[in-house]
């Protein structure tokens, strides 16, 4: 019996996969629990057409992300922070300040867990940030932080 699985079943596959099983496994076990549907021909169009759909979306988020990383080369995200004797920062500057002066003075909008610090912004100064957007796709912010008064 032909079987298209609807959730990871141990052993046996991935959602998604089409798979073959005995019987008495399909009919008595992954049916009635909903883990599996039959594979007829309505059933694997479907398939196909959930598969092509989110390859679609795929390459609608890689294009976005590769449109990210060139819009963030060109910008320069200006923060201002507080600071003691020397330019040492009270504190540091974090990935999530970055994010939300990012958004609010470009509109691009980046998850403070995409932002990823070699080691912690604690000086007044111009620095590159790296920003991890997906499908292997990273870009470079350019953080400029100076003194607030």
């Amino acid at each position: 019996m032909k079987v298209i699985l609807q959730q990871d079943i141990k052993g046996q596959g991935k959602k998604g996969q089409l798979k073959e099983v005995s019987d008495g496994y399909g009919r008595n076990y992954l049916l009635p629990r909903g883990l599996a549907v039959e594979a007829t021909a309505d059933n694997l169009n479907a398939m196909r057409l959930k598969d092509k759909a989110r390859q679609a979306q795929m390459a609608r988020e890689k294009a976005q992300a590769q449109e990210y990383a060139e819009k963030l080369g060109a910008v320069v995200v200006h923060l201002k922070a507080k600071a003691g004797a020397g330019g040492k920062l009270f504190g540091s500057v974090t990935s999530k300040e970055i994010s939300e002066a990012l958004a609010a003075q470009h509109d691009i909008a980046v998850e403070k867990n995409q932002i990823v610090q070699a080691e912690p912004i604690k000086q007044f100064g111009t620095y590159q940030v790296k920003c991890k957007l997906g499908y292997e796709i990273t870009g470079t912010i350019n953080v400029m932080v100076t003194e607030e008064k």
